[in-house]
């Protein structure tokens, strides 16, 4: 069914710019000429252009949103993805001994007052 409606949406994109590129711009553009007395006069010929492009693009749109809603129905999913979700730390133990932090170890000397001026010591 996707594949009839993209399809079908092809075509009716090929007519639409078709038509769109036939009718007469300002500048005479690519405008197909004719004499009144032909099949359809300027004015007929206009109007029927103008129609047509008006209709084109509503089929256009109105099969863009059914595409979208087929699209979304299909591949909706069923259940909420935990794939990326982190784990919490089972235990907060204390860190191995050896491993020290200079972070806490820097902040921890200043809180307790061991750098009068506020500098903190470097760890060694």
């Amino acid at each position: 069914m996707f594949t009839f409606l993209l399809v079908v949406q092809a075509i009716v994109a090929a007519l639409l710019v078709t038509v769109i590129l036939m009718q007469k711009s300002e500048g005479g553009g690519l405008g197909v000429g004719g004499s009144p007395a032909g099949f359809m006069s300027a004015r007929g010929a206009a109007d029927f252009l103008t129609r047509s492009t008006s209709i084109l693009a509503t089929v256009f749109v109105l099969l863009s949103i059914a595409m979208a809603v087929i699209a979304a129905v299909r591949h909706a999913p069923t259940d909420i993805d935990t794939s990326l979700v982190r784990q919490a730390p089972t235990s907060q133990g204390a860190p191995a001994t050896g491993t020290v932090d200079p972070l806490t170890s820097a902040a921890d000397s200043v809180g307790n007052g061991a750098a009068a001026n506020g500098a903190v010591p470097l760890a060694n």
